[in-house]
């Protein structure tokens, strides 16, 4: 193995690996280390969170358990008559890990067909020899240094503790010890209802549990749209059956081994509920422990985030840091975005990452996603805007596809017509977002996508409608 690299990447996660192989399709020499490890603990596993215990097993379990609910309860009404005997809680965690052992194995593909060298142990900065770092990788005790020019650190985030709730992952669990659950619970907690808490909470209560949502807010998701939240709430509770309540003070968590207990208060009032199951989902911290951060004077804000400007570059020369370790949104596709810019700049191009045109998605059923402001901070801001929304409801491909909940509803400037913000709840809002976005990104108004033609029938006709509903001239509603 090579010791000195132009860039040397610490992280493998969605903003690490995408950095690494754009560095090297730069003509970069470039390393990547990472200390991550499969499920069994037995071999080394690419990918971060994102990959291993976060957005790809989550998105498996979701499919999974909306499956059984459409063939348990759904398939009647297309006049399809199955019975369903049993689930097979086990089959669904299998088919979930195949995927995540095809995709972390296919980062260790792309890093092959790129040149870039995979290191596998715990990056930490040593300190400079010159212009150059030396960055140590510890692999489970054996160490080694190698030297870079430039490194980018993209090191993620772990799960926020609650004090009081030790994270076991047998009774208690966080996000990893929720995608590994092999039966399903009769009774299951959460604490937060933020995307991972409702992710969760939805695959299980699809498949039998009965689900309690215990959250600290007093507004559910209240980074979102309220209206849209508020038609999330409604579908959620009164129709999938979640409990979902705000402004609980949590007082007591306490663990036996076969059940947890939690004593809180809601609305004033005491109360107690024994879960089989906890999971703790009060967001996420970013992730610098073992970089010796401290000893290399790598600045830090308050929260713990590493301190960068508008380019990623951290207070240390040729220091980057991307992602979740730092300010903004703790996504994947924001971290893969900005791993890409960083490596553009460390080649002399000027790329551009524009926060308010980044998607935001809960896979919840239906989905919701939004791109851009929300009506509550145009209001805030003192920003004239014009409002303009359309349902699923009357959209003939929702209704063929049994999925005509939902509304989309799009924000323009009450001046200039361009569009602001756009807030979706339906089905497939993943999916739909992508044309807000790109709208956005190219300073579209609301007529702009009022006049493109959009095929029918087709779910995106709904957003087509909204767009015209900012004039008054929906033509379905």
């Amino acid at each position: 193995m090579s010791n000195q690299f132009d860039v040397v990447v610490i992280g493998a996660g969605p903003g690490g690996y995408i950095a690494a192989i754009r560095a090297a399709q730069l003509g970069f020499k470039t390393a990547c280390i990472d200390a991550g490890r499969n499920k069994a603990g037995d071999a080394p596993a690419l990918g971060g969170t994102c990959l291993n215990v976060g957005c790809i097993p989550s998105k498996a379990l979701l499919q999974s358990s909306e499956n059984f609910h459409q063939a348990h309860s759904e398939f009647a009404e297309h006049g399809i008559d199955v019975t369903v005997n049993s689930f097979d809680a086990n089959k669904m965690i299998e088919r979930k890990d195949g995927i995540v052992t095809k995709l972390t194995g296919g980062i260790g593909f792309l890093f092959k067909k790129n040149k870039v060298e995979s290191i596998h142990g715990l990056g930490s900065l040593k300190g400079q020899n010159g212009d150059v770092w030396q960055v140590e990788v510890d692999n489970q005790g054996e160490k080694s240094v190698v030297e870079a020019k430039h490194v980018i650190i993209a090191t993620g985030s772990v799960p926020r503790p609650l004090p009081g709730a030790d994270v076991d992952n047998q009774t208690i669990l966080d996000n990893e010890g929720a995608l590994n659950l092999t039966k399903v619970p009769a009774k299951l907690g959460l604490i937060g209802s933020g995307v991972i808490g409702l992710e969760m909470g939805s695959v299980w209560n699809r498949l039998g549990a009965e689900v309690t949502v215990l959250e600290a807010m007093p507004t559910f998701l209240a980074n979102t749209d309220q209206q849209i939240a508020k038609e999330a709430f409604k579908v959620l509770t009164k129709e999938q059956g979640m409990n979902i309540l705000l402004g609980v003070k949590i007082n007591k968590v306490s663990n036996n081994g076969e059940s947890v207990t939690v004593d809180y208060e809601v609305g004033g009032e005491a109360k107690s509920d024994t879960y089989d199951k906890l999971i703790v989902a009060i967001g996420r911290v970013p992730n610098t422990q073992g970089l010796n951060a401290e000893a290399v004077g790598l600045a830090k804000d308050e929260r713990g985030f590493i301190t960068v400007d508008a380019d990623c570059r951290t207070n240390l020369p040729n220091v980057w840091a991307i992602g979740d370790v730092v300010r903004g949104p703790m996504l994947a596709h924001k971290a893969s975005d900005e791993g890409v810019a960083v490596a553009e700049r460390i080649a002399g191009q000027k790329p551009h990452l524009d926060f308010n045109t980044i998607p935001f998605v809960v896979y919840t059923h239906p989905e919701i996603s939004w791109v851009g402001k929300t009506e509550e901070q145009l209001k805030a801001d003192g920003v004239k805007y014009v409002k303009g929304t359309s349902g699923f409801a009357a959209n003939g491909r929702a209704l063929g596809l049994g999925q005509a909940q939902g509304t989309v509803k799009i924000l323009k400037d009450a001046e200039t017509d361009r569009v602001l913000g756009v807030h979706i709840i339906g089905p497939n809002a993943s999916e739909l977002i992508a044309e807000a976005v790109m709208a956005m990104e190219f300073k579209a108004s609301a007529e702009d996508i009022g006049r493109i033609v959009h095929a029918h029938p087709t779910l995106s006709e709904v957003l087509h409608e909204a767009a015209l509903a900012t004039d008054k001239r929906a033509l379905h509603g």
